[in-house]
């Protein structure tokens, strides 16, 4: 039997114990001027494009490739379960801002990512549904993970908006009707860039893909060789420290999996409190960063056994 969370256990909005404005720790302050000078590194990439080389562009493509997936799974996503402020209305407005950087609206997607953490990337069902939308098994075959190749390349396409859209509205019309916003807004701005400089705009659309493939190339490795029917090995935990510096906690998983609503400072304290039952029940742990999961050499063993 697949174990998996109920709606009950999804973090709710924690008590407003922060500091100044900050809902839950003042050092979320970080994560906020990071996102702002993400939004300003983007704006900055398309409004002086005509002034760099060709190859100095395409260098800053790669970089805002890689931020992208940096920014979904470090900013975006503690942001989802620790919302930063204490005020409705800044929430929303960081909110915007981030569907604006990212590139579609973080509302919806905190829907998604709720189903996300309701599954825990679970196996298909007898009718072949998974509560997860975005599991690594959803599109496997045979109660196996997906090819890599295949999730990492395809994920981007498989989004249905319309679905998402419509499920939020059943809870919170409110939302889902921001959400469609912070897509409006989006679009918007895209508009007035592609105005602004198309050359610009059409030479970064590329590196704005591969930033979401390097999102889901993340992902995968966060639940490849976990284990879907136990809770502490819900997710894959990384051991690299630079990576969990730089990703606010982000490789910390299968820890996030089994306690979603802490606050990402604490994560280093929950990964010692929780280690002896973690080994306990074989949670899988990697050496590099989950975007290189692929190098580490117990993934290819596994690789290697489904193989076989």
């Amino acid at each position: 039997m697949i174990a998996t969370a109920t709606t009950t256990d999804i973090p709710k909005p924690q008590p407003k114990r922060g500091a100044w404005i900050f809902a839950h720790s003042l050092w979320d302050i970080i994560p906020v001027l990071a996102a702002v000078a993400h939004f300003a590194f983007v704006v900055w990439m398309i409004g002086a494009f005509a002034t760099r080389p060709l190859w100095l562009s395409t260098i800053v493509g790669c970089v805002y490739a890689v931020g992208i997936s940096w920014n979904i799974n470090g900013i975006s996503h503690n942001f989802i379960h620790t919302p930063y402020f204490k005020a409705k209305w800044m929430n929303y407005a960081f909110s915007l801002l981030e569907s604006i950087t990212v590139g579609f609206s973080q509302t919806l997607y905190h829907w998604v990512h709720m189903r996300h953490h309701v599954g825990n990337s679970d196996r298909p069902d007898d009718n072949g549904e998974t509560v997860d939308w975005i599991s690594i098994y959803r599109h496997g075959k045979d109660g196996k993970p997906e090819n890599m190749w295949s999730y990492v390349f395809l994920s981007f396409f498989r989004d249905d908006v319309t679905a998402i859209y419509n499920a939020l509205k059943k809870r919170k019309s409110f939302n889902a009707a921001w959400g469609l916003f912070e897509l409006g807004v989006f679009f918007g701005l895209a508009f007035a860039a592609l105005i602004y400089d198309w050359k610009a705009f059409l030479f970064y659309v590329p590196f704005y893909y591969i930033g979401n493939c390097l999102s889901f190339l993340n992902g995968y490795y966060e639940h490849f060789g976990g284990n879907p029917d136990v809770p502490l090995a819900w997710g894959v935990t990384s051991n690299d420290k630079f990576y969990n510096w730089l990703w606010f906690g982000n490789g910390y998983h299968a820890e996030h999996h089994y306690r979603p609503s802490t606050h990402w400072t604490k994560m280093p304290e929950l990964h010692r409190t929780i280690a002896a039952q973690q080994a306990e029940k074989g949670t899988h742990t990697i050496a590099p960063c989950h975007a290189l999961g692929f190098l580490d050499k117990s993934n290819r063993d596994l690789k290697a056994a489904e193989a076989a």
